[in-house]
């Protein structure tokens, strides 16, 4: 917990990482399948490593792993049984501490070190909507009630928290009904430390129309939760989105825009 208690200490800047899907896919990995660029797990490990390591050299202060479009369900839906899935979540918790440990120990020996926080590892777990792999969670009107997607995010979590990971990353969460599910769960998690990232329709307002107040309201306060933010949003909603959220938190706040394009969840592309 000291890495993440210094991590996210008052007064201070700190630098996430890219898109990790997009800079593989303008490496030229095709990821148009459900499991997204969790899909490389099974077939190109090696390219998710190159992609961390570039963007600790570029200056990131966190690197979150491959897993956010990763699910025990999705998995099996590709035939992948249970062990498996398990084993490849950790995987790729130990692509990002490997490269994240490699990068730290030569930036001690050559320089740069003194000048920056030891990177954090950030596991990637997405909403709901992102194992649909239809674009709902640009909706997130999944008609699933708080105790059914507890149930889905629950082993998920649990692996994760446990894991060499520094901490979650609970990301492109579109409903107040998701977030207080996640709240929930990091009750039942107690050694969990998590953010909590929202993607929202406006500078007001997530996508299933909860007023972004309201939303921090639900999970301000749960147990492990060491900051909140926005992705997956415009960038011109960005700064209103912040501010609304500063009146009602004194958490850290992140955000890691889009480029202000929209998702065509039918031709799969931006």
């Amino acid at each position: 917990m000291g890495d993440v208690a210094r991590f996210f200490g008052a007064g201070t800047v700190r630098i996430l990482d890219g898109g990790l899907a997009t800079t593989l896919e303008a490496r030229g990995h095709r990821l148009d399948e459900t499991l997204w660029s969790a899909g490389l797990l099974t077939t190109n490990p090696g390219a998710v490593a190159e992609v961390h390591r570039a963007f600790l050299e570029a200056g990131a202060d966190c690197i979150a792993t491959v897993t956010y479009q990763a699910t025990f369900q999705g998995f099996a839906r590709r035939g992948i049984d249970e062990a498996r899935a398990e084993a490849l979540f950790l995987q790729a918790v130990r692509l990002a501490v490997d490269e994240r440990d490699r990068f730290w120990n030569s930036a001690g020996s050559g320089g740069g070190a003194d000048r920056r926080v030891r990177p954090l590892v950030a596991a990637s777990i997405g909403p709901y909507g992102a194992y649909l792999a239809d674009g709902s969670e640009y909706d997130g009107r999944y008609g699933r009630s708080e105790e059914e997607l507890m149930d889905f995010h629950r082993r998920r979590l649990r692996l994760l928290a446990a894991s060499d990971a520094d901490l979650v990353a609970f990301e492109t969460v579109p409903s107040v009904t998701e977030a207080r599910a996640l709240a929930r769960l990091l009750e039942e998690t107690p050694d969990a430390r998590a953010w909590l990232s929202f993607t929202c329709a406006d500078g007001r307002r997530l996508r299933d129309g909860t007023p972004v107040e309201e939303a921090v309201g639900a999970v301000d306060g749960a147990p492990g939760l060491v900051a909140l933010g926005v992705n997956c949003v415009a960038p011109a909603h960005v700064s209103g989105l912040l501010g609304r959220m500063r009146g009602v938190t004194r958490l850290p706040l992140l955000a890691y825009p889009n480029s202000g394009e929209g998702w065509d969840a039918v031709r799969r592309v931006w």
